[in-house]
This record gives C-alpha cells, sequence and structure tokens, in this order.
C-alpha cells in the first residue's frame, strides 16, 4: 500500500473566500472585503456590490449541507480557516465576539459528526480592516500581541476540536502581496526591502509564539507552517542559471527554515548586509523563534517555474518566475506540472526532515454544467481528473522514496470565488455552485464527475490511481 494508514484524504477552502455573510452576527470587515478584484485591482474604500467575497457560495449558512457533500466523498480531513474578523472584529478588541466563536463551534461538530478532522489555517489572507487601516497590518509590531490573543481564544474555545493547526497561509508571499498576504495599505511600490522583512519578522515570531502556545493549551496538537511552493528549474545547464535558481529557491526556502531551524540562515544574512536590511529582533524574540519550530510542514503546490538568462516570463502565480518549454498551461496560465510535486515533496524532507502536508493542489478551469442523462446536472471535468490523478501518482512515488507524506488536500474542493482574480469562473472544486461572476446565480450544488472519481480515490487508498481516469466510478 503506497499511502500510509491513517492518511488524510480531504479538500481546502477559505474562510474569505466561501463563507460570504461579509458583516453578520457581529463580524467586522477584513480586507478582502475590499478587494473586489483581488490582486490584480485596487483595493476599494468600503465594500462595493461587485466584491462577490461578500456573498461567496454562502457556506455560512450551507455548511452542513456541504460537510455532508464531503462526508460522501469520504473526506478525513477537511481545511478551513477561522476568519480573524468574525472572533474579533476590529483585530484589537478586548473581547471577542461569542457568536462568530459559535460559528465555528457548530461547523467543526458537524465537522466530526462524519468523523472528518478540521485541519484550521488561523490566518489565510483575511486581516482585519481596522488592523490594516489604523497599523499598516504586518508592518507594525503590534499585531503580534493582537494576533497572540486571538490565537489563545481560539486554542482555549477548540482544544477538544481542532489537532491540526497551521499558523499563517503561505506566509513567504508577504514578500509579492503585501496587502493579500500581509495586510499591509501602503502599495508595494512605497516599501522598501526593509519594510516588507521586517513585517516577515513579525509573522515569524507570531508563529512561533501560536506554535509555543498552543503546545501548552493543546499538548497532542500539531502544529504547522504553510508555504507556497514552487520548485525552480533553470532554463539551461549553464552554472550562471544554477544560481539563478538557487538564488530564488533561497527566498523561499527562507520561510520554512524559520520555521524549522528557528534561526536567520546565512545566505538571508548575506543579502540582508548587501541590501542594507537590518532586522529589529529582540533576545526574547530570537529564543522564541529558536525554541518552538512546527511540528510538520504544510504547502501549496500548483506550478513550478524556470530561472536563469532569457525565457518569457511566466503567468498567473504569485512568486513570478519564467515559462517552461516543456510543459503546458491551464487556462489562466499556470503551467501543469506534475512530477513537480514529488520533487518538492523529496526536497523539502531532505531539508527539513519534517512530515509534510500538501494542503492545496488542485486545477482553476472553467467548467459547463451539463445534463447528467438521469436528469440532473453535472460536469464533465475530466481534464480535473487526470490532473488531479497525475500529482496523486507523484505522491505515491514520493512516498515510495521514503517522504513521511501526512495527508492531501485539494484546493478549494468546492467552487468558490479565486484568491488571485475574485472570479467564480476559475473553478477548482468537486462540487458546481450555481453563482456567476457578476454575482447571478442560484447558489445550487451539483456534483461534478471528478466527485465519484475522488469518492473512488478515497475509498480504495488511491489503489485505484491506476486505473481511475479511465474507469471514474460513476453511479
Amino acid at each position: 500500500m503506497a499511502f500510509p494508514k491513517g492518511f488524510l484524504w480531504g479538500g481546502a477552502v477559505a474562510a474569505n473566500q466561501c463563507e460570504g455573510a461579509y458583516n453578520a452576527d457581529g463580524k467586522g470587515i477584513d480586507i478582502q472585503d475590499i478587494m473586489p478584484r483581488g490582486i490584480t485591482g485596487a483595493p476599494t474604500e468600503e465594500p462595493t456590490a461587485d466584491n462577490l467575497k461578500l456573498t461567496a457560495i454562502d457556506f455560512y449558512h450551507r455548511y452542513k449541507e456541504d460537510i455532508a457533500l464531503f462526508a460522501e466523498m469520504g473526506f478525513k480531513v477537511f481545511r478551513t480557516s477561522i476568519a480573524w474578523s468574525r472572533i474579533y472584529p476590529n483585530g484589537d478588541d478586548a473581547e471577542p465576539n461569542e457568536a462568530g466563536l459559535q460559528f465555528y463551534d457548530d461547523l467543526f461538530d458537524e465537522c466530526l459528526k462524519y468523523g472528518i478532522e478540521p485541519l484550521v489555517t488561523i490566518s489565510h489572507y483575511e486581516t482585519p480592516l481596522h488592523l490594516a487601516k489604523t497599523y499598516n497590518g504586518w508592518m507594525s509590531h503590534d499585531l503580534i500581541g493582537f494576533y497572540e490573543r486571538y490565537v489563545r481564544t481560539i486554542f482555549t474555545r477548540y482544544r477538544d476540536k481542532v489537532k491540526y493547526w497551521l499558523t499563517f497561509n503561505e506566509i513567504n508571499s508577504v514578500l509579492h502581496e503585501p496587502l493579500l498576504s500581509g495586510g499591509i495599505l501602503t502599495p508595494k511600490s512605497e516599501l522598501s526591502l526593509q519594510d516588507l522583512y521586517q513585517a516577515c519578522h513579525h509573522e515569524f515570531v507570531a508563529s512561533a509564539l501560536a506554535t509555543k502556545i498552543g503546545h501548552e493549551i493543546i499538548p497532542e496538537a500539531q502544529i504547522g507552517c504553510m508555504i507556497l511552493a514552487m520548485p525552480t528549474y533553470p532554463l539551461t545547464p549553464a552554472p550562471d542559471d544554477m544560481i539563478a535558481v538557487m538564488r530564488a529557491e533561497h527566498f523561499n526556502d527562507f520561510f520554512g527554515d524559520m520555521h524549522v531551524r528557528g534561526v536567520y540562515p546565512g545566505y538571508m544574512k548575506r543579502y540582508f548586509r548587501e541590501n542594507g536590511i537590518e532586522i529589529r529582533a529582540t533576545e526574547e524574540e530570537l529564543w522564541l523563534l529558536r525554541e518552538h519550530t512546527v511540528d510538520f510542514v504544510s504547502f501549496s503546490y500548483y506550478v513550478s517555474i524556470c530561472e536563469g538568462a532569457g525565457g518569457t516570463a511566466g503567468g498567473g502565480n504569485i512568486l513570478g518566475g519564467k515559462k517552461n518549454p516543456y510543459l503546458k498551461a491551464s487556462d489562466w496560465g499556470w503551467q501543469i506540472d506534475p512530477q513537480g510535486l514529488r520533487l518538492v515533496l523529496n526536497r523539502y524532507y531532505d531539508r527539513w526532515q519534517k512530515p509534510l502536508f500538501i494542503v492545496e493542489n488542485g486545477l482553476g478551469a472553467k467548467d459547463v454544467l451539463v445534463a447528467d442523462g438521469a436528469g440532473g446536472m453535472t460536469v464533465a471535468d475530466d481534464y480535473r481528473i487526470a490532473y488531479l490523478s497525475d500529482h496523486l501518482v507523484q505522491v505515491e512515488e514520493a512516498i515510495a522514496d521514503g517522504v513521511p507524506v501526512m495527508g492531501y488536500t485539494t484546493w478549494g474542493c468546492i467552487d468558490l470565488v479565486s484568491a488571485s482574480t475574485a472570479q467564480m469562473s476559475k473553478r477548482y472544486g468537486f462540487i458546481y455552485v450555481d453563482r456567476n461572476d457578476d454575482g447571478t446565480g442560484t447558489l445550487a450544488r451539483y456534483r461534478k464527475k471528478s466527485f465519484y472519481w475522488y469518492r473512488d480515490v478515497i475509498a480504495t487508498h488511491g489503489e485505484c490511481l491506476k486505473r481511475c481516469v479511465k474507469e471514474s466510478l460513476i453511479k
């Protein structure tokens, strides 16, 4: 059996992309509520009607229906996030919002009713807007204290319900999308390298503090970091291209190194020296980083990139890079590289010697709803089945290589609003949600062909991967 006993099969979403109910039951406004175009357009002053995330797919009111569908597929784990502004509407409030706390109690209870373990991201691109406007997000050291209050509250409240936690989503993306990732309202063009790396330091300290607090309040908890993985290939075997790859990977490895090793690595100290960056850190903070490292490393994987002289810019991904001439791309320009996932798994385990968890992987595509031949509707998404199957085969290979993989949660297991473009038409799910980019639609749910395929994969513990593209169990 390639996949180990206890392997956690499931799916992943983020609160801001699926819940909706943006101002219900005491929830405060967060940065997503003023980002109607995702990272492709400027933020607005206030929430506007064209922002699909204000309603999203109404998971807030329909979660029981959706969790039942996840259970029908056989999920062992469901990754979601807690919206910080549901718990502390402004982020710096003295007391939490009980209605927000109760919602997540109910959500986690619904998961556990079906034997589904919640995997919870503490901060997933949804910084309370007040913290962005008043403190400029993670540019401010003050956010460490507000985050500490927040994590103490949720660890205490959910200590008997959640044992898998992630501190920040794709923490390395703050260098590239400071508003999305760090709640920093200052335009990126006006931020210095000093500003960005100081914000990173604040998040590192907050993450280590959350790890410390989590282990104290929930001793059996597993607390991990989460990074955006993007293997980098040289455009040619020229030594200069190899050095370009090394430098590109250093900027991503840095974030894992800080969480696993707890010290600033030599290659970053050189970069800081050469660019006039001086991290303001206390001895207590440096001790906290060293002594409270994560239990596992989780990551998202969608694409690989190339670096080196020449080549053309890649499309779609947050971290840039150049196109690989040997790979095809998705409708949104993200290059498809299943073997890159095996490479990442091996490389990360060789580097960090920690269990790994693939918490995002999936294909954004333009799905078409069609009749299923039995009076209902479906999506014949064989392209998604092929994509996921090809990637899972590479996970099998990595496990055979000796890499300890905890689980696999596909991104957007139900259609949701895209983080990058804020569209509904960029669909990832096994479940089609009837909502369009203009906001129209009934929000009805429909099982896609991939729904039954993934049910088969989980039921056979991956044994069907050798045949499941051709023999998906459609019933």
